[in-house]
């Protein structure tokens, strides 16, 4: 299956994926959701958790 990224509002395909890249970048726990309509990417949402850490805990 594949699916072509369509402009929309006057955005090409290399602006869709520097979105997409700018919404990855420096995620380290969370998700990137790519909302599509009507075979165009209409939204893309970034949702990121902090974890924190218990007082007395080393990160592995």
């Amino acid at each position: 299956m594949s699916a072509s990224l369509r402009s929309i509002d006057g955005q090409d395909e290399a602006t869709i994926l520097r979105e997409i890249q700018s919404a990855l970048r420096d995620l380290r726990f969370g998700a990137v959701e790519i909302t599509v309509h009507n075979a165009q990417v209409v939204q893309i949402e970034r949702k990121e958790k902090f974890r924190l850490q218990q007082p007395g805990h080393k990160p592995s």
